[in-house]
C-alpha cells in the first residue's frame, strides 16, 4: 500500500485532472456509503472539515446529535478507473467522528482498528485473506436485477460455457490497476457463480479492500449488462456463496503460527487461536451470517459448514488448515459469507483468537473424517455441535456471548442486534411463494 502526504494527494488530483472525490464509509450493516465533492474542497476534506447528516445513516445516531465528520484515510487514495479520463473520479476512505473530536462508536472501522491495535500491544500483525464469491445474473428488460441465467457452467470450466469469462477479466484488469494483486479468478461451482482472490494483507487494509471489490465488481458487472450480486443464497437449488476467511498472526515478521516440531506443523499460539474461535463461533455467527437468507447456504447438502469443529485440509469442518506451512500457515474459517460487515467480522475473530491465546483454551481434538456423511450419533460420539442455523438462533448466542458486546461495544450491538432482530420478525410474517403453492389449494 503507498503512503500519502496530505501535499501528494492534492498534487495527483491536479496531475491527474481529479474533479470528483468520493469520500466513502461503511454503516453498521456493512453498506457502502460516500459523500462526493468537487476537487476545490480537497484541502477542506484533507483537514477534516466535512460535515454530514449521522441522523440519515442506519445504526449511527439520532437527530439531536447528527452532525458528524469525516476523517480520510489518506492512504487509501484511489482513481476509479472505470469513470471518465478528464474529470476524474477518485476516493478516499473515512473514518467517523462527531462533533467533539472523538471516534464515532458507531464507526465499524473503528471497531477493527481498536481489535487490531489490542493485537500490536501483545506484539501480533493480524493479516487476512479472504476468498469472496459472487454470482453474476441476467437483468431484466427495465434494467432491474433477477436471478436468472441460462449459463451451466460449474468448478474451473471456461468459455463459451463459462459466460462471466469476460466481465471477470474486466474486473481483474481494473482492481490490478487500482492496487490489487490478483492471485486467482476463475468459475465457482454453481451456475453463474465466480471467485476472485486477491492477495492477503493486514486485517485493516483487507476490510477496505473488500469493500472497494465489491463496489468494482458490480460496477464492471453493470458495465456488461448483468447484475453481480453478493447475496449469500438466490437460488434455493445452488450452492450459495461464501466468503472463506483465511488468518493469520505475525510477530517480529514471523509467522507465530508456524511450528515445524509442533503437531500438525502448528504452534501453541495456533492451537490456542483455533481454541478462541471454536469457544466464541456461535457468538460470532450474527456478525458473520447477518442476513436471513445467510442461513439457506448453511443448510444441509450444499457443502457449506454447519459444524462446529476443526481439521487439516478437510473442507466439511468450520474451521480448515490448509496445507501450506512456514509463512502460509494460516487458520481458515469458512463459515462467513460475503453479506457480512468485513470490519465487523474481522474485529470478532480477531478478538475471539485474541481471547483464545490469553487464556490458553484449547481446542477439541480435530476431526479426520467428513463430517457431511457422518450420522448423527456419530457427530455426537465426536462431541461435534451444530452452529446456529437461523437468524433468530445466531442473535440469541450473540447476546449470550459477552466477548461480542465487548468487541463491537455498546452502541453497535445494540444497533445491531434491534435491526436484525427487525429483520427476523419481517421476515417470520411474511407469506412467501411456497407457502402458497403447498397450502392455498389443500385447506
Amino acid at each position: 500500500m503507498k503512503h500519502y502526504t496530505k501535499k501528494d494527494i492534492i498534487n495527483l488530483v491536479e496531475e491527474e485532472d481529479v474533479e470528483f472525490i468520493r469520500l466513502q464509509f461503511t454503516d453498521v450493516f456493512g453498506t457502502l456509503k460516500n459523500l462526493a465533492i468537487t476537487s476545490s474542497q480537497l484541502e477542506k476534506a484533507l483537514n477534516n472539515k466535512i460535515v454530514f447528516d449521522g441522523a440519515s445513516i442506519d445504526g449511527f445516531v439520532g437527530i439531536e446529535e447528527s452532525d458528524m465528520y469525516l476523517h480520510p484515510d489518506l492512504d487509501t487514495f484511489t482513481i476509479f478507473p472505470w469513470r471518465p479520463q478528464q474529470g476524474k473520479v477518485a476516493r478516499l476512505i473515512c473514518d467517523v467522528y462527531r462533533s467533539n473530536g472523538e471516534p464515532f462508536e458507531g464507526d465499524s472501522r473503528y471497531i477493527l482498528k481498536k481489535a487490531v491495535q489490542q493485537a500490536n500491544d501483545m506484539g501480533y500483525d493480524f493479516y487476512v485473506g479472504p476468498e469472496c464469491e459472487f454470482f453474476l445474473y441476467h437483468m431484466d428488460n427495465e434494467g432491474n436485477p433477477t436471478n436468472d441465467t441460462t449459463e451451466k457452467a460449474s468448478y474451473f470450466e471456461i468459455g463459451p460455457v463459462d459466460f462471466g469469462e469476460n466481465a471477470r477479466r474486466d474486473m481483474v484488469l481494473t482492481l490490478e490497476e487500482m492496487g490489487f494483486e490478483i492471485l486467482a479468478s476463475y468459475h465457482e461451482k454453481a451456475p453463474a457463480q465466480h471467485e476472485i482472490d486477491f492477495q492477503h494483507d493486514k486485517a485493516l487494509n483487507t476490510a477496505d479492500n473488500i469493500m472497494t471489490f465489491k463496489l468494482a465488481v458490480k460496477t464492471i458487472a453493470r458495465r456488461h449488462g448483468i447484475h453481480a450480486t453478493f447475496m449469500p443464497k438466490p437460488r434455493m437449488e445452488h450452492h450459495g456463496s461464501g466468503m472463506h476467511t483465511h488468518m493469520s498472526l505475525l510477530k517480529d515478521g514471523k509467522n507465530i503460527f508456524d511450528d515445524p516440531t509442533g503437531e500438525a506443523g502448528l504452534s501453541q499460539e495456533a492451537y490456542y487461536f483455533i481454541g478462541g474461535l471454536l469457544k466464541h463461533c456461535k457468538g460470532i455467527t450474527a456478525i458473520a451470517n447477518p442476513l436471513v437468507n445467510s442461513y439457506k447456504r448453511l443448510s444441509s447438502g450444499y457443502d457449506a459448514p454447519r459444524y462446529i469443529a476443526w481439521s487439516e485440509n478437510n473442507r466439511s469442518p468450520l474451521i480448515r488448515i490448509p496445507a501450506a506451512r512456514g509463512m502460509a500457515t494460516r487458520i481458515e474459517m469458512r463459515s462467513p459469507d460475503p453479506s457480512a460487515n468485513p470490519y465487523l467480522l474481522l474485529a470478532v475473530c480477531l478478538a475471539a483468537g485474541l481471547d483464545g491465546i490469553k487464556n490458553k483454551i484449547l481446542p477439541p481434538k480435530l476431526v479426520r473424517g467428513n463430517i457431511f456423511a457422518m450420522t448423527e450419533e456419530e457427530r455426537a460420539e465426536e462431541g461435534i455441535e451444530t452452529m446456529p442455523l437461523s437468524l433468530k438462533d445466531a442473535l440469541t448466542e450473540m447476546k449470550k456471548d459477552p466477548l461480542i458486546r465487548e468487541t463491537l461495544g455498546d452502541h453497535i450491538f445494540e444497533k445491531y442486534q434491534e435491526a436484525k432482530e427487525k429483520e427476523w420478525d419481517e421476515y417470520t410474517n411474511f407469506v412467501t411463494n411456497w407457502e402458497i403453492e403447498q397450502y392455498l389449494y389443500k385447506i
